[in-house]
């Protein structure tokens, strides 16, 4: 097993596949239903050197030019878009599943692999012009980042880019985004 670098160690690695990534990733049979291999992430986080590479690794791959926000998507979004946020020196935003926001918000409905559902973002979040990357664990069939580059849209933001740790290239996800540059450090 090839060692996680060290935070430092990342800044100037290659984004778009690494093996030490991919060694802390655990695939979970019939997840969360028969027939699908579910991508763990637990055991990256669990791993400080390997999750401070990850959000090192993420941070690298922004697409020019300065970043206002990270919005991280419910739930595995928010642990590593919040780091990522830190690292760009920019402010972090939630966008959550339907009702988990108090105050003011504005909804998105998306389809799921294996389901739909609505994501929510407060109205107050962003500002017009702000410049806003998403991040989010996996970038599977392109739903969720969809939906949520069309809520940040609908505030008058620009979304610069997706980041995500791991990439299902056979669900085609990507091809979903448009003229959206994306990211994924790792591809199944």
């Amino acid at each position: 097993m090839e060692p996680a670098p060290s935070a430092l160690d990342t800044a100037g690695a290659a984004v778009g596949g690494s093996e030490w990534i991919k060694d802390h990733i655990r695939d979970i049979p019939d997840f969360p239903k028969p027939g699908v291999v579910y991508k763990d992430i637990t055991p990256l986080l669990s791993d400080p050197r390997a999750f401070a590479g990850t959000v090192d690794a993420l941070a690298a791959g922004v697409p020019g030019g300065r970043i206002d926000k990270v919005v991280g998507i419910e739930a595995r979004g928010f642990i590593l878009a919040a780091p990522v946020a830190l690292r760009l020196g920019a402010g972090f935003v939630p966008v959550r599943k339907t009702g988990k926001l108090p105050g003011a918000v504005t909804s998105q409905s998306y389809e799921l692999e294996y389901r739909s559902d609505v994501l929510e973002i407060h109205t107050d979040a962003l500002e017009i012009g702000e410049r806003v990357l998403i991040v989010d664990d996996v970038l599977a069939t392109g739903g969720t980042a969809v939906a949520t580059a069309a809520l940040i849209r609908s505030l008058g933001a620009e979304v610069v880019g997706v980041a995500c740790v791991i990439e299902l290239a056979f669900l085609g996800g990507r091809g979903k985004l448009g003229d959206l540059d994306a990211v994924a450090l790792i591809s199944y």
